[in-house]
């Protein structure tokens, strides 16, 4: 997948959780929404976190 088509459907379920559960659920679904995507990035070996902790 895409990084557009990643960026609409982070889109889609921040507007959903917006809309349906309100600003707190937005809130929620954003905070894990990018949680996951520094885990992502750390196992597919894009985003080295030891040179993050080393600054």
């Amino acid at each position: 997948m895409n990084a557009a088509a990643m960026g609409l459907a982070a889109g889609v379920a921040l507007g959903f959780a917006g809309y349906f559960g309100g600003f707190w659920a937005f809130l929620l679904v954003l905070v894990l929404g990018t949680a996951g995507l520094v885990v992502g990035l750390a196992v597919q070996g894009d985003m080295d976190l030891r040179m993050r902790r080393q600054r």
